[in-house]
């Protein structure tokens, strides 16, 4: 039998709207919600359950027609994803200013699908598909726009545009425990992750992945990023991981990137040593079949004054020798159209202090 489908009418009145969703998505039933043309308020964020499809107007081609603004108080996602065969597609989204602190990753987004933090043993999110997405968050880089955190699996994102933010899409380990420095495990690592034609303006960051595995980013396009992406093994890398089939750091592709970037430091940041919040200790992960290729790189001028006794690389590589860096070219025009073939500047450090 076909999904049922429900037309709303919107307003300005943000309560109301916010309501109006909400009564759909408290049935269970699961379905389409499909949301009309216009710019509209909803006083809270939404948590979206299993079986849902929530679609703004269709747009066959050109910018999204539909846009929720929400003040998202404590730092709520605007849309919160904790069920599985999910879509949201075809929605712009303006969160407001939030500033989670450090370890609120999952925490004041456009976008969140998991969590970071869990109070017990969590079951797997999976079956979200996130595509022809719009974020725009220009006034603040303390939060990220869209994170996928903790367990969740079989994940699409694509078409997505996104100006400002910290990082445009953040996908990050999560575990079993009350904070950072108490986790009891198990840990859940994202998988079966695929990112295809992701734009990021004006952001700290474009992407990073954080202890995962089977990984896909494919034609990111960053520009006046910081950072354009880094690889990066998790704070306790895998002490916690209890499913040996699959470990984490393995599999893991992203080509096809274009990045401009603005920082002090690097384009590319390729980490296999964590520091552990719990006992400080620091951990290595061995990577295995990942691969960046492709990718061009095109240093503007910097933004920051970093640190002076540290030099501005455009790939940086710290204790990751599983990795595989494949035609990697560096742009050094301040405008690229076409990638010139120039060679690629590669630091690489043995990973003994933060980076």
């Amino acid at each position: 039998m076909p999904e049922p489908g429900f037309d709303l009418v919107l307003t300005e009145d943000a309560k109301a709207n916010r309501q109006a969703i909400e009564r759909l998505l408290s049935t269970g039933a699961g379905g389409t919600i499909r949301l009309p043309a216009g710019t509209f308020p909803l006083d809270r964020g939404l948590v979206v359950g299993a079986g849902w499809t929530l679609a703004g107007a269709a747009r066959p081609d050109g910018p999204v027609t539909t846009w929720l603004t929400s003040p998202a108080p404590d730092h709520e996602p605007i849309v919160h994803v904790l069920g599985g065969r999910v879509t949201i597609q075809d929605i712009g989204l303006r969160p407001p200013p939030s500033a989670p602190g450090e370890h609120g990753g999952d925490l004041g987004t456009a976008i969140t699908v998991g969590r970071y933090l869990y109070p017990a043993e969590a079951e797997w999110i999976e079956g979200v598909r996130i595509r022809r997405i719009q974020v725009d968050r220009p006034d603040t880089r303390a939060a990220n726009c869209i994170a996928l955190v903790g367990a969740v699996r079989d994940i699409t994102i694509s078409d997505v545009s996104i100006v400002g933010g910290c990082t445009g899409i953040a996908v990050h380990w999560g575990a079993v425990g009350s904070g950072v420095d108490s986790i009891v495990g198990p840990s859940y690592h994202p998988h079966h992750i695929e990112i295809t034609d992701l734009r990021v303006t004006d952001a700290f960051e474009g992407f990073y992945l954080s202890s995962v595995h089977d990984v896909t980013v494919d034609r990111a396009r960053l520009s006046r990023v910081e950072i354009g992406f880094r690889l990066l093994p998790g704070d306790n890398t895998d002490r916690f991981h209890t499913t040996a089939d699959n470990p984490i750091g393995e599999r893991i592709r992203v080509s096809g990137a274009h990045v401009c970037w603005t920082g002090p430091l690097y384009a590319i940041r390729i980490a296999g040593w964590g520091r552990s919040e719990i006992d400080h200790s620091i951990r290595v992960l061995a990577y295995r079949d990942v691969v960046v290729a492709d990718c061009t790189l095109v240093p503007l001028p910097p933004t920051g004054s970093g640190d002076p006794l540290r030099s501005r690389s455009p790939v940086v590589v710290e204790q990751a020798s599983g990795v595989l860096l494949d035609n990697i070219r560096v742009d050094l025009r301040e405008t690229a159209t076409t990638p010139t073939g120039a060679g690629v500047a590669c630091c690489v450090r043995p990973g003994t202090a933060p980076g």
